[in-house]
């Protein structure tokens, strides 16, 4: 009786070892499961969420991007454009996004800064929704008017508006934009008013502005430069901190008339918040890869851009600090 129970006891410890065994492994495999798909990431086509509608500044470097980096992953980048809502459509979706790679968005100062400040409420958290991946690109904007308008400089343009108050309009792609930001930041400074004219997107607002429905747009250079050197729009000045003389050759900033008085707008690239750490760390890599291109820097170039690596905890401290800055700069600008 004695042996028989040692021997019962006996096997079952045997079995409870090989138990035991067994779901270590279990665990050791659900543990290296993740590192193991990552290391085949990508093994698919990636979206690449735009909140533009096609043509801009964005999307002209969102497609440079884009093809550079399908390159170097060896799947498709294939870029969607989700206009709309001051870029909030777009942002949304790539916040509900799976988190695994497979989505990624062009996060913007407008997007991700600037629309949270001037919207009561939007559909995202631009800090606890999103994965900083990498900075771009930033740009100042540009002061355009269309060739009927009575002014070839900022002094011409202000004393203009102050003779005929609100009847000057101004384009934007919607409230709480940096070209939203840009026209407000301008009348402030001068002391004039012009009527507000929102838009989804640079394509429709340009279209508007060079049939001379609306008067100014302060605009980025992909959009407003090229017809500025046809001569269908007049460039005043740029938002640059310094001359882009080789985009637009003698063209003042608005420092020189307003001292102080500068905008440089940046757009980067976010994944949906929880993206797996390898998987961002991959895509900051190939991105900056991309970001020495020949043709990025000539693109940039010819449209007063600057191209701008970072680290993806480099955009996100841009993103804290600029929504506290920009929250004290609007709420001044009601």
């Amino acid at each position: 009786m004695n042996k028989a129970f040692k021997k019962i006891d006996k096997t079952r410890r045997a079995v409870v070892r090989s138990a035991g065994a067994a779901l270590a492994f279990a665990l050791a495999s659900t543990v290296a499961a993740p590192s193991l798909a990552h290391a085949a990431y990508p093994d698919r086509p990636i979206k690449f969420i735009v909140p533009y509608s096609p043509g801009g500044l964005g999307d002209s470097f969102a497609r440079l991007v884009a093809q550079g980096l399908s390159e170097r992953l060896g799947q498709a980048v294939i870029v969607e454009n989700m206009p709309g809502a001051s870029q909030a459509i777009g942002a949304a979706a790539a916040a509900k996004a799976a988190p695994d790679g497979y989505t990624l968005f062009m996060g913007t100062q407008s997007g991700l800064v600037l629309n949270p400040i001037a919207q009561k409420k939007v559909p995202f958290d631009p800090v606890k929704d999103f994965a900083p991946v990498s900075m771009l690109f930033s740009s100042p904007l540009f002061l355009v008017v269309h060739p009927s308008v009575a002014a070839k400089t900022v002094p011409e343009l202000i004393a203009l508006a102050k003779s005929r108050p609100d009847e000057l309009t101004v384009a934007t792609i919607g409230d709480g934009t940096s070209t939203n930001l840009g026209a407000l930041m301008f009348q402030k400074r001068a002391g004039v008013k012009f009527m507000h004219v929102p838009y989804k997107g640079s394509a429709p607002a340009i279209t508007d502005v060079l049939a001379g429905r609306v008067d100014v747009f302060f605009e980025g250079g992909a959009s407003a430069l090229p017809y500025v050197r046809q001569g269908k729009l007049r460039a005043l000045a740029s938002t640059a901190e310094e001359r882009t003389e080789k985009a637009a050759p003698g063209l003042p900033t608005l420092k020189e008339s307003f001292p102080g008085l500068s905008l440089e707008v940046w757009f980067g690239i976010v994944a949906p918040a929880g993206t797996p750490k390898p998987v961002i760390d991959l895509l900051n890599k190939e991105i900056k890869a991309v970001q020495t291109s020949a043709r990025i820097h000539e693109l940039a170039a010819n449209l007063g851009a600057d191209v701008v690596p970072s680290t993806p905890e480099e955009l996100g401290e841009r993103i804290r600090k600029e929504l506290v800055e920009y929250t004290t700069i609007m709420r001044a600008a009601k």
